[in-house]
């Protein structure tokens, strides 16, 4: 009786392991009722804490509940760094109030401010600090033609004109960071915070006397950012996010530097099956079996079938355990069918990197990434390409 031996992969524990396993089975079964499905949980010599979580840094809550203003910086932040005009389209929300048809708007004053803009001898030393001396004209040019700057002016009042300096600050230096980036450059403020800061503080004060930080308008808003979720949270809740996301990672490290102990365990697997044996490997697991059919002569397997793995890709950049880059596969490994999806990012093909040792097969789970990496086993393409291939 043929024995099929579902391998997982990484950050798997019993419960998500049971259902996968249920669903594997269902679709073997349906079509081929004689063979056995049987379990390889090897999650179980998995990562774990060791020690409670001693490892893990704890908030000291008398100290978190004044975060909440300086969480807001860094959130907004976060927000600048992927789009520099993100405070601007804020803004440009604000209502618009009926001003002077006989005098200057106030938007007019802002405009004539940041366009005339002549850097300070001390403003412009510390753009060279930045790195980003050379890119702050573009970036300025940038911001003042976009759209949602011209519709910032709009909403400018007499009342809160000093409100604008700081945030058109912010913009300009954001939109020069990503401007380097784009150029593949690196300058020291793209990670120094308070070289950042020290920039804007100078680019506000140059384009008018305004009081520094967020306005009022803007400064609610983030402050219940940062205190129901971004940072705070992440701080506040250090030991469940670490339960929730260490072991998807930690499995990788721990296979890494002591694989051999979840190898011994699927080949133990492999030795209580009655063969002909075939291993349906996912992610990790695939890998794992890899390694563990390169190193060993196990004649009771007689196809592997690896699901979203990334074996191949390890041996071209030549950090697969068991086989370094140019080293042939043996000549006793089995049969291998390598499942893969264009969508799932941690898919690799192989035929090209092992030529006539293995046979791709291309899915389309329809799914976004990462939901794409799980979603092989109620696709239909997978199933037609493994039932066909089973002893």
């Amino acid at each position: 009786m043929t024995t099929v031996i579902f391998v997982h992969g990484t950050g798997i524990r019993e419960r998500e392991y049971n259902e996968t396993f249920q669903i594997i089975e269902q679709k073997i079964h349906a079509q081929r009722p004689d063979i056995k499905v049987s379990p390889c949980l090897w999650g179980v010599l998995g990562a774990r804490f060791n020690n409670n979580r001693a490892s893990v840094p704890l908030e000291d809550a008398t100290l978190a509940l004044s975060q909440g203003e300086e969480d807001a910086e860094i959130i907004l932040w976060g927000q600048l760094y992927r789009d520099p005009l993100y405070e601007l389209r804020l803004l440009s929300l604000k209502p618009v109030e009926s001003g002077n048809p006989f005098g200057e708007e106030p938007g007019d004053v802002l405009q004539s401010r940041v366009a005339s803009l002549t850097p300070t001898s001390q403003l412009q030393a510390k753009l060279q600090e930045a790195g980003i001396a050379e890119v702050f004209e573009p970036a300025r040019e940038a911001i003042i033609r976009s759209e949602p700057y011209q519709r910032a002016l709009l909403t400018v009042s007499e009342s809160d004109l000093s409100e604008y300096y700081a945030p058109i600050a912010r913009a300009v230096l954001a939109q020069a960071m990503f401007i380097s980036e784009q150029q593949e450059q690196f300058p020291p403020i793209l990670t120094d915070a308070q070289l950042r800061d020290n920039v804007v503080e100078l680019l506000t004060l140059a384009l008018g006397d305004a009081e520094l930080g967020l306005g009022g308008w803007l400064l609610k808003p983030f402050v219940a950012l940062a205190q129901h979720g971004g940072t705070n949270y992440v701080r506040g809740n250090r030991l469940e996010l670490t339960d929730k996301i260490s072991p998807m990672p930690g499995d990788i490290l721990l296979y890494q530097t002591r694989g051999e102990k979840i190898r011994a365990f699927i080949q133990e697997q492999i030795a209580q099956a009655e063969p002909p044996v075939v291993l349906i490997a996912h992610s990790l697991g695939g890998i794992a079996c890899v390694d563990l059919l390169v190193q060993h002569q196990l004649s009771q397997v007689e196809l592997l079938v690896t699901v979203g793995s990334q074996a191949p890709f390890l041996y071209e950049i030549n950090a697969l355990h068991s086989l370094k880059y140019g080293e042939l596969l043996p000549e006793h490994f089995p049969e291998w069918l390598n499942i893969y999806d264009l969508r799932d990012f941690l898919s690799y093909v192989g035929k090209k990197i092992f030529p006539d040792r293995v046979q791709d097969v291309r899915v389309d789970s329809r799914q976004p990434f990462p939901r794409s990496h799980g979603a092989y086993w109620t696709n239909p393409k997978t199933w037609e390409a493994i039932i066909s291939r089973l002893p």
